[in-house]
């Protein structure tokens, strides 16, 4: 019926392969088509259906365990490239500790020979210093001493007079 009717339907101006149809008439023809069609053809595309979005999830599914496998595979290979990269930078660092420990060593009994050597020095020069202020001391003592003496010398000249 279908067939029919587009079949004797009437052509549009200036093309052969376009035409006019009735609307209505060629959607009531559709519709009982659809009724004609027996139930199995619904359940088979349930079913189709079903199974295109089973097999969807699975890809999904797949994917996602592929995509952590890939990170997990990139963690473990960035763990091992960390570990050697820190192995050799360790291995890097303690010879070159040795070898500064040897220049510190060194360095440290120069700085520590010259300090004694410049205390004992100024040790030195504060004892001449305090010898030289105590002779001094010792001679201006004695100038007072010699003076007080002279002073009282002087006086008891003076109260014998």
């Amino acid at each position: 019926m279908l067939y029919s009717l587009i079949k004797e339907a009437k052509s549009l101006p200036l093309s052969s392969d376009k035409c006019v149809l009735e609307r209505d008439r060629a959607l009531d023809i559709i519709d009982e088509m659809k009724a004609q069609f027996p139930t199995e053809l619904a359940e088979a595309r349930r079913l189709v259906d079903a199974r295109a979005e089973f097999i969807s999830n699975a890809k999904r599914e797949a994917d996602t365990i592929k995509k952590a496998a890939e990170e997990r595979a990139k963690q473990l290979v960035n763990e091992q490239e960390i570990y050697k990269t820190a192995k050799a930078r360790s291995t890097e660092l303690l010879a070159s500790t040795e070898r500064n420990t040897s220049e510190l060593k060194r360095a440290a009994n120069e700085y520590v020979d010259d300090t004694l050597r410049r205390t004992e020095e100024a040790i030195a020069k504060a004892l001449e210093e305090t010898r030289a202020s105590r002779a001094s001391f010792r001679s201006a003592i004695g100038a007072m001493s010699n003076r007080v003496r002279a002073e009282e010398i002087s006086e008891e000249e003076e109260t014998e007079e």
